[in-house]
C-alpha cells in the first residue's frame, strides 16, 4: 500500500481546503442564524439558502459529485470526479470538519449511497428518472430500512412487506430513522422489505424505489437526536400503507436486498468514518487553541499534564483511525467490498468511538462553553455518538471481527 495520496487527490485537496476557508467556515454563523430564523417563522423544514447559494460555487470550482467512484460513474453515464475509494477518502475528511458542508458538494448521505445504489442496480429507466436529477442536485432522497418494532441490527428481522400484485408491488410497513425524509426536496425512497418470507434467510428481502408522492406514505414525526432534529434534513418515522409502485421499480431483482445493502454500505462506511476523522481533527484543533488561551490554577490549561496526555492520545488515535480507514478503502479498490469486509467492520468500530472520545476531551477543555452551541462540539458529539448505531451498531461489527479472528485458530472441520 502506498501511503502517499495521488496527484489528483492532492490537487483536489488543495482546492477543497481553499473552498472551506473561503466559503464554508465564514458561512457557519449564517447557517445557524438561518435555522434559528426559520424556526421562529415556523419554517423549520425549509431548505437553507446558506447551503443553496454555495452549491453553484462548488460546481464552478469542479468540486461536485466528488464521491462518485469510477465504476458507479461508468454505470451512471454521468461523470463525477472519477476517484477511487482511497482517493476520495481524504476529501471526505476535509468535508467532515463542518458537518453540513458535504451537501454543498452533493456528497452527503443518504444521497451518495442512494445514487451509487441506483447507478449499480437500477434500470436505465430508473437512472434517467432518479439518478440524473440526484447527481445534478435538483432533488434529494431517503433510505428506509430500520424499523421500530424489531431489532434492526439484525436486518433479517425486518417486517415491512413488499408483495407482488400483478404488475405492481404493494408495500406495507413502518420505518424510522429514515434520513432525508424530512426534506421537502426528498423525491424518492429506497425501501427495504420482504418479498418472500418463506425464502432462505438472506434471500427474503428486496429493495424498491418508491416516489415520495406515492399515495399511502405518511411522515409520522421527526425524531430528535440528543435534542437536535437536524432540520431541514431530518430523521423521520414513516408509515407505508398499501403503497403501490410498478414492478419495474425493483432494484436488481427479488431477494437481492442483502446483496445491494453490502454494495451500498461499503463505500458509505468509508465516507462516514473519514468525515468523523475530519470532525475529530477539528475538535483537536479547537481543544489546543482553547487550552492555550485559558488559565486555571495559575497556569494555562495546556500546561496541565492531563490536558497534554489527552492531546497526545487524540493525535495518536486520530492517525490510527485514518490509517485503518485508508487501508480499508485501498483493499476495496484492489478486490472489492467482500475482500475488505473485516477492515470495513473494524473502521466502523474504531472511528466513531475515537471521535466520541476526542470530542469529549475537547468539550472538557472548553468547560461550560463546550456544552452549548457557541462552539460546534456539542452537536459534533451527537453526530459521532449516533454513528455508533448507523450502518450497524458496534456490537454487530465486533462480533463479525471476532468471528473472523477466531476462525484463524479454530477452522471449521472439513466435511468429507
Amino acid at each position: 500500500m502506498d501511503f502517499d495520496y495521488s496527484p489528483k487527490t492532492k490537487e483536489l485537496q488543495a482546492r477543497l481546503l481553499r473552498f472551506m476557508d473561503d466559503y464554508i467556515y465564514p458561512a457557519e454563523g449564517a447557517y445557524h442564524a438561518e435555522i434559528a430564523a426559520n424556526t421562529a417563522a415556523g419554517k423549520r423544514w425549509t431548505p437553507l439558502k446558506t447551503i443553496e447559494d454555495l452549491k453553484p460555487k462548488a460546481q464552478a470550482s469542479g468540486l461536485w459529485n466528488l464521491f462518485l467512484p469510477v465504476d458507479s460513474a461508468q454505470a451512471s453515464g454521468y461523470e463525477g470526479a472519477g476517484l477511487t475509494n482511497q482517493e476520495y477518502a481524504p476529501l471526505a475528511e476535509i468535508m467532515g470538519r463542518v458537518m453540513w458542508s458535504s451537501e454543498v458538494f452533493n456528497c452527503s448521505a443518504p444521497d451518495t449511497g442512494n445514487m451509487e445504489t441506483i447507478a449499480r442496480y437500477g434500470s436505465e429507466e430508473n437512472k434517467a428518472l432518479w439518478l440524473k436529477p440526484l447527481l445534478e442536485g435538483k432533488i434529494r432522497s431517503a433510505f428506509a430500512m430500520t424499523e421500530p418494532q424489531v431489532a434492526s441490527s439484525d436486518a433479517t428481522n425486518i417486517e415491512t412487506r413488499i408483495e407482488r400484485q400483478g404488475d405492481d408491488y404493494v408495500i406495507n410497513g413502518r420505518k424510522w430513522w429514515t434520513s432525508g425524509a424530512g426534506d421537502p426536496r426528498c423525491a424518492v425512497f429506497i425501501v427495504m422489505g420482504k418479498t418472500d418470507p418463506e425464502a432462505a434467510r438472506h434471500s427474503q428481502q428486496s429493495m424498491v424505489l418508491v416516489p415520495a408522492k406515492t399515495p399511502g406514505i405518511t411522515i409520522v414525526r421527526p425524531l430528535n437526536v440528543f435534542g437536535y432534529d437536524d432540520a431541514p434534513h431530518g430523521h423521520m418515522e414513516v408509515l407505508f400503507e398499501n403503497v403501490r409502485v410498478p414492478v419495474s421499480n425493483i432494484l436488481l431483482g427479488e431477494g437481492r436486498g442483502f446483496e445491494i445493502a453490502q454494495g451500498r454500505l461499503g463505500p458509505g462506511r468509508i465516507h462516514h468514518c473519514m468525515r468523523l476523522i475530519g470532525l475529530a481533527e477539528r475538535a483537536l484543533e479547537l481543544m489546543c487553541k482553547r487550552a492555550s488561551l485559558r488559565v486555571a490554577f495559575g497556569k494555562p490549561i495546556a500546561a496541565q499534564t492531563v490536558t497534554q496526555e489527552r492531546i497526545a492520545e487524540a493525535r495518536c488515535k486520530i492517525d490510527m483511525a485514518r490509517l485503518l480507514t485508508l487501508k480499508a478503502a485501498w483493499m476495496m479498490d484492489m478486490a472489492g467490498n467482500k475482500f475488505a469486509k473485516n477492515e470495513i467492520a473494524m473502521i466502523k468500530i474504531v472511528a466513531p468511538n475515537m471521535a466520541c472520545e476526542v470530542i469529549d476531551w475537547a468539550m472538557q477543555v472548553h468547560g461550560g462553553a463546550g456544552m452549548c452551541d457557541d462552539f460546534p462540539l456539542a452537536y459534533a458529539y451527537t453526530n459521532a455518538r449516533t454513528l455508533r448505531f448507523a450502518d450497524g451498531p458496534d456490537e454487530v461489527h465486533r462480533n463479525a471481527v471476532a468471528k473472523a479472528e477466531l476462525g484463524k485458530y479454530n477452522p471449521k472441520p472439513k466435511i468429507a
